[in-house]
């Protein structure tokens, strides 16, 4: 099982954050809220087990806040290990700049 320092969870992972009271289901990475984009959240989420009931029901977060890991998604394959190449080097484009 991947350790919570490990980024980035699968997508169906479910998980606590720090401090929180509802468990969430990461659905998407490297999201930014509407109108700011000099802030790249690591994860997009949905609580657990309701999902995403409206847009604007989105959840946002990064890697340092997920407390616990409840469920691992997906486990890896080829084209997720593809993707998290890709996504890591976007993020260390946009951090390059």
């Amino acid at each position: 099982m991947e350790k919570i320092g490990e980024k980035f969870l699968p997508i169906g992972t479910v998980v606590m954050l720090k401090g929180g009271t509802k468990r969430l289901m990461i659905t998407g990475f490297c999201a930014m809220t509407e109108g700011n984009t000099e802030k790249m959240w690591d994860y997009s989420g949905c609580i657990y087990p309701e999902g995403t009931l409206t847009s604007k029901q989105t959840c946002l977060f990064d890697h340092s806040q997920i407390e616990k890991i409840y469920y691992l998604g997906l486990s890896e394959d080829k084209e997720e290990k593809e993707f998290k190449q890709k996504l890591k080097e976007v993020i260390e484009n946009a951090n390059n700049k």
